[in-house]
């Protein structure tokens, strides 16, 4: 299972990042800094997807942590 993470909005403010447990791996003040430390964590566990939720909690971006396997990408 890949180390996936998502970037959520905290009900009290600021940027959690997620990753399936009850408790947010990492808490910033932006969403910048979110999906950051979220790129930071997934590489350092080898890879694998950033899930990024906009304010209203709905995923409007996704982004592929090499060496993660990107559907998009061509192999070659």
């Amino acid at each position: 299972m890949a180390p996936n993470r998502n970037v959520v909005p905290n009900p009290k403010g600021g940027w959690d990042v997620t990753g399936g447990g009850e408790r947010a791996s990492a808490h910033t003040e932006t969403q910048a800094e979110a999906i950051a430390r979220a790129k930071q964590i997934v590489a350092n566990q080898g890879g694998g997807e950033v899930s990024i939720s906009g304010r209203d909690g709905r995923i409007r971006a996704k982004d592929t942590v090499k060496p993660g396997n990107d559907p998009r990408q061509v192999p070659g």
